[in-house]
Parts: C-alpha cells; sequence; structure tokens
C-alpha cells in the first residue's frame, strides 16, 4: 500500500469519525479507540487516523476559526458536517503534518468532498483551503 493509498484511506475514515462525533455527538475519543480496536485496517492507516483524530481534537478551536477567517460568511457550525470536517482534516494537515504538500492535501479534500459532500462542496473546500493556502504561503 502506497503511502497516499494510507493517507486516503485514513482522511476517509477520519472523516466518518468526525462525522459521527458531530452529528451523533458520541465522544471522539471512544470512536477513535472502536476504530483502532475493531478496523481490519492496516497499521500504517490505523496509525494516521489516530494522528489526524487526535490532532484534530487538539486543535480544533485554532482550525475553526481558520475556516471562519477564510469563510466568513459561513458560519463553521452552519456549514454541512461533511464539508465542515473535510476542511478540519486538510487544514489540520496543512498547518501541523510537515511531509504532507500542500497541493495533496487540498486535492485529497476536493475529491473527498465531490465523493460524500453535496453537489457543490468540492468548489467550496477547495475556495477555502485556497484562501488559507494562500495565507499560509504568505506568511512563510
Amino acid at each position: 500500500m502506497t503511502v497516499g493509498n494510507t493517507r486516503h484511506q485514513a482522511r476517509t475514515l477520519a472523516l466518518q469519525a468526525l462525522y459521527e462525533s458531530d452529528v451523533a455527538e458520541h465522544d471522539l475519543d471512544e470512536i477513535l479507540k472502536r476504530y483502532l480496536e475493531d478496523r481490519s485496517e492496516p497499521q500504517p492507516v490505523r496509525r494516521y487516523v489516530e494522528r489526524l483524530l487526535t490532532g484534530i481534537r487538539e486543535r480544533r478551536q485554532s482550525i475553526d476559526e481558520q475556516i471562519e477567517n477564510a469563510a466568513p460568511a459561513f458560519p463553521v457550525d452552519q456549514l454541512p458536517a461533511v464539508d465542515r470536517n473535510i476542511l478540519r482534516i486538510a487544514i489540520y494537515e496543512l498547518t501541523s503534518e510537515s511531509d504532507v504538500p500542500m497541493k495533496a492535501a487540498i486535492n485529497e479534500a476536493v475529491e473527498i468532498a465531490k465523493e460524500f459532500g453535496g453537489e457543490n462542496s468540492g468548489k467550496f473546500v477547495n475556495g477555502v483551503l485556497g484562501t488559507i493556502a494562500n495565507g499560509l504561503a504568505s506568511s512563510h
């Protein structure tokens, strides 16, 4: 399994866990524990899911502020749960996973948004992440 496939699978599982936490209001730690115990996923996938979920939980307030700054017309709590959590995953990767290329994180998020989100999710996610990426690029 390539690094790209591992990360794609991990991002998809992380999205499912975050969505469950958001919509069903289940505890993220319990969801993570269940994912790590119950899944037959390869170890690298499980490790990356754990890294994503732990990092997003720890930085959620900061991540949500970045979403609000990049898309002020769309309050984070009013965004579709799929879009909101795809953005959280991608922003975490853009700001905290130095070995994930910026373009790869954005492209993956857009593809996942097209697969799991609504009709305009891909465009919306791309726009928000483009704004955030431009801000990150100019601050380095």
